[in-house]
């Protein structure tokens, strides 16, 4: 509305204005455009800073004993380096969306405060999306050799899988290993050749996957039921050639080591997760905050 035919002082003019300039209650009040662009450029800084952080960690390690720095301080940087990849990643996104965003007139500042923090948060939402839908497979591009180590090992282990062991194959070859190698040896004052009284290895695959099935069970039972465990140790002692009681406690001291380490896997899994949270409770954090000091830089930006 527009006042008319109202006196004014001398010196003062009069101002018109209209409804839409001195209420936004129709105007929406997130800038999309600016969402999606600061969550784009978070995404693509997240996956800059992933590349550098891997460079960083592969020439940080090396496959020799007592060289190089050790799987508790590489995964101790990895932590460290996530975290800081979202605190990086989103403080510039939330920043550039807290810039790019229109400018609400009429306002309160108030309002204006919680719609910056909003934006922020939305760029780390969209950004975190992009970033674990779409971004994967250029990280494993990115990689190169790293990929191809993995397509390898995924080979591998789907062979593994085929025949029943799984994750445990280590654990069924130490069930199955014949304390006698079954080598021949010469001595030296005669060329006879002597073997050890050992059973032949017959083909293990059937034994492997059934022994692996079995050992899965027990895993995820907690205990290895009486019958499977008399069952393997029979078969132990038929194919490796030692005796049924030496197979038991074989079968014991094996079963021990499985579940360890399957609760270590179990441990360090929950762990990641944690750490995982933390970084990404950061870049929201951070997203939020920067956004706001973006928004208000665009607030006092004089018009020329």
């Amino acid at each position: 509305m527009s006042r008319v035919g109202t006196s004014l002082p001398v010196g003062l003019t009069q101002t018109s204005y209209s409804s839409s300039d001195a209420d936004d209650s129709n105007s929406s009040g997130i800038s999309w455009g600016a969402v999606i662009a600061g969550a784009f450029v978070a995404a693509a800084l997240s996956l800059a800073l992933l590349a550098l952080g891997t460079g960083i960690g592969m020439s940080s390690v090396s496959p020799w004993a007592n060289s190089g720095a050790s799987s508790a301080n590489v995964g101790a940087g990895a932590i460290v380096w996530f975290v800081l990849m979202q605190l990086i990643a989103f403080s510039i996104g939330g920043y550039l969306a807290g810039r790019l965003r229109t400018k609400w007139v009429n306002v309160h500042t108030h309002e204006v405060y919680f719609r910056d923090t909003a934006h922020g948060f939305l760029v780390w939402a969209v950004g975190t999306v992009l970033t674990a839908a779409f971004l994967t497979s250029a990280a494993a591009a990115m990689l190169g050799g790293a990929a191809k180590v993995g397509a390898s090992a995924a080979e591998v282990s789907a062979t593994t899988s085929s025949q029943g062991v799984g994750q445990n194959g280590y654990f069924v070859d130490t069930l199955l290993r014949s304390n006698n190698a079954g080598i021949a040896t010469t001595t030296a004052s005669s060329t006879t050749t002597s073997a050890p009284s050992a059973v032949p290895a017959p083909d293990n695959a059937s034994a492997r996957s059934e022994v692996g099935a079995i050992l899965a069970n027990a895993l995820r039972q907690g205990n290895i039921p009486g019958a499977d465990k008399t069952y393997l140790a029979q078969m132990i002692a038929a194919r490796t050639g030692i005796s049924e009681p030496e197979a038991e406690r074989r079968i014991d001291d094996t079963f021990t080591q499985a579940q360890q380490a399957a609760d270590t896997a179990r441990k360090a899994i929950a762990h990641s997760m944690y750490w995982m949270f933390l970084a990404l409770l950061v870049g929201a954090f951070f997203a939020s905050l920067f956004a706001t000091i973006g928004g208000d830089q665009r607030d006092h930006v004089p018009v020329i």
